[in-house]
């Protein structure tokens, strides 16, 4: 039995870094050496990661140096400048941002859907999808499997976790101003005088306000996270010319992202048929029965690994489309898990390579 792979983790100290440290912790160990690495401010910072002391260290070229696998949790311009570094050092880089995501020679991979891609890699990088991508792709997978997917109409439910530490301070902070007030919200403006001028990253207050709006703007007056989850969808898909549309919404919500999905098929759909699929589908809790009160919902799925999937029925005006919620960890599949389980496929890779 040959030497285990050593990982890089790149971004260990942020929200997602930390729980790739938590799932490095009770996952199955598949590794050797693990490097902690992050910015300037956080070298020297002693973590634990596995059960034993690791001491950040900084990005540098050389710490990737005998590394076999490299995570990167970090922004957009930090993977496209060090995840190809990593690769020159000889590591295979998977990558979290939004990077390389529609790069051609970069697979996007969800190991429940598409594990065979981290073979074709020729610059070396595998890329993560968006975490709302990811929260519903593996509900939508199965069902494209059964009954052939033509068309996706999507409105997303958006944490505040979604843009990092300084979304889920701004949430609080504002829970905090507008405590014990029972008048706010009944008024124009009177939310938006007692949360004050610090929005953090929001254009407008998220407590006790829902805001249509996540990402930059693009052409047409779309968001950048609304063609993320069109073009990661038809990419994961293998379906280029799905028609995709969807609204993203910031909610008042600190971690799990939920989606309001209607599908329409290329065949007749059945509700119950697609709970079956569904039950059977890796990654997947099906948690469906209204009459009961039981609803896929964020304060349910916080911390755990699945989407959680219901509300399920077939469409009142179209026996071909299907209407379901969706909901996960946008912390855990919907970033550091499905990169810990990229990462996971090519320990997998090495092991075999040794023998």
């Amino acid at each position: 039995m040959g030497r285990l792979p050593t990982l890089a983790v790149v971004g260990a100290t942020g929200a997602v870094g930390t729980v790739m440290c938590e799932l490095l912790s009770g996952r199955k160990n598949v590794w050797g050496e693990i490097r902690l690495i992050a910015s300037e401010r956080s070298v020297g910072r002693p973590v634990r990661c596995r059960g034993e002391e690791l001491t950040v260290q900084a990005l540098t070229p050389d710490v990737f140096d005998g590394v076999d696998v490299a995570m990167f949790d970090v922004p957009d311009e930090i993977s496209a400048q060090w995840a190809p570094v990593a690769v020159s050092r000889g590591a295979i880089a998977v990558d979290n941002s939004g990077a390389f995501r529609m790069d051609r020679d970069v697979p996007l991979v969800v190991p429940e859907i598409n594990p065979e891609q981290i073979r074709n890699r020729p610059r070396g990088i595998i890329a993560n999808g968006n975490c709302t991508t990811l929260a519903m792709i593996v509900a939508i997978a199965p069902l494209h499997r059964e009954y052939g997917l033509r068309e996706l109409v999507l409105a997303s439910y958006q944490a505040a976790s979604g843009i990092g530490k300084a979304g889920v301070d701004t949430l609080h902070d504002q829970l905090s101003k507008i405590a014990g007030d029972r008048l706010l919200g009944s008024r124009p403006g009177n939310v938006r005088q007692a949360v004050g001028d610090d929005m953090g990253p929001f254009p407008a207050p998220l407590a006790l306000n829902v805001v249509p709006w996540a990402g930059s703007l693009l052409d047409g007056g779309w968001s950048s996270e609304e063609m993320k989850i069109r073009n990661e969808t038809r990419k994961i898909l293998g379906l280029p010319d799905l028609k995709v549309s969807a609204t993203c919404v910031r909610v008042p919500v600190v971690t799990g992202h939920s989606v309001a999905v209607h599908a329409v098929f290329g065949s007749e759909v059945d509700a119950e048929g697609a709970r079956e699929a569904l039950r059977n589908a890796p990654g997947v809790i099906l948690v469906d029965d209204p009459a009961t009160g039981e609803f896929p919902m964020p304060i349910d799925a916080v911390g755990t690994d699945p989407s959680w999937v219901g509300r399920i029925r077939r469409a009142v005006d179209d026996p071909r489309a299907l209407d379901l919620f969706v909901t996960g960890d946008n912390l855990r599949k919907g970033a550091a898990l499905n990169t810990a389980q990229i990462a996971e496929l090519l320990a997998a890779e090495f092991r075999a390579a040794a023998h």
